[in-house]
């Protein structure tokens, strides 16, 4: 659907992009993440057309559209702020786009109607200016508004930055059913890696430009290819000395391990290496909950299932069990 071949964007002196490489299936919801600065919006705007690239190809569907205009390229964009009218309508706003294409009266009434139902806006909501609607409705304008041109794919900027925690995590479930029911391929990109967990097919994530790894969120959770994604994707423990040194580990890599995989207070088993530890603090989530346990030199956190049984309390005295299988381990830069 959307394929990035050896893509290079410079700005001056400065190199933004790196060789990146990315193939977008079709009806894929694909994730672009990464902290700031990192290159995934250069990225989403070079598919875009924003941004040209001074090297490598963009093609969609087969063809190359590296250098061809934005309104030819049939791609919808939601921007980070949205960039809706503010005095429009919300019935013109999602229009504006079909007038420009210049379609009959009758056929854009059709398709403002069909959309609006689609993403929840009722008509009396499409008779309101904008600037009348809450952050989340204005959300759904714009994606009706990227939507209803019927473009290939749909590029998504942060589109949930700028909501509060409790409707973003409510209106990230909607993007989800909404990109389902539509099947459009979805670029999608964001910093919060909660939100590209739970929405992606795939992601690839980003650092400095480069592409460090592209795999299903299992993959970039579980397998992550280098260091940098292990430390950015979730929560993670560095292993210190003690613990590499018993267990035999390489002394040229460093060692990690996620926190829900660190065994609290487990029966003995051979080949796994236990510490007694004792808990310095927890902090509680209702799910689970986080102890932080000071055990072989280090402090060690660990997420525990919360059962409504067990609780461990500060101070209280516990063993921790880490299996090999469970670490994951990368080559040591040199300073």
């Amino acid at each position: 659907m959307i394929q990035l071949s050896d893509i290079v964007v410079k700005f001056g002196d400065f190199e933004a992009l790196h060789n990146i490489n990315v193939h977008v299936k079709e009806g894929e919801f694909f994730t672009f993440l990464g902290p700031s600065g990192c290159g995934k919006t250069t990225t989403l705007r070079t598919i875009t057309g924003f941004i040209e690239p001074v090297g490598g190809t963009v093609r969609m569907q087969g063809k190359d559209i590296t250098h061809v205009p934005i309104e030819k390229r049939n791609i919808g964009i939601v921007f980070q702020s949205y960039a809706l009218f503010p005095t429009m309508t919300v019935h013109d706003n999602i229009a504006f786009g079909l007038k420009i294409k210049k379609l009959k009266k009758d056929e854009i009434e059709r398709k403002v109607t069909s959309i609006a139902r689609k993403v929840d806006l009722s008509d009396e909501q499409l008779k309101k200016a904008v600037s009348q609607l809450s952050g989340g409705q204005q959300q759904r304008v714009a994606i009706a508004r990227a939507l209803v041109t019927e473009p290939a794919i749909i590029c998504m900027d942060e589109p949930l930055s700028n909501l509060d925690a409790k409707l973003r995590v409510q209106l990230r479930n909607e993007l989800k059913k909404m990109q389902k029911d539509f099947g459009i391929t979805t670029i999608y990109v964001t910093h919060d890696q909660e939100e590209a967990l739970t929405l992606s097919d795939r992601i690839a994530v980003f650092n400095k430009g480069f592409i460090e790894q592209i795999g299903t969120p299992n993959e970039v959770y579980n397998a992550s290819a280098t260091e940098f994604v292990a430390n950015f994707i979730g929560d993670i423990n560095p292993l210190g000395d003690a613990i590499t040194r018993a267990m035999g580990l390489s002394a040229a890599q460093n060692h990690f391990i996620r926190l829900e995989r660190v065994r609290v207070n487990e029966p003995d088993t051979e080949g796994v290496y236990t510490a007694d530890g004792v808990i310095e603090s927890r902090e509680y989530y209702g799910l689970y909950i986080k102890y932080y346990i000071q055990a072989a030199g280090q402090t060690i956190k660990v997420i525990e299932k919360n059962d409504g049984i067990r609780i461990y309390e500060a101070g209280e005295q516990v063993h921790v069990a880490v299996h090999p299988s469970d670490i994951m381990s990368y080559p040591r830069k040199e300073a």
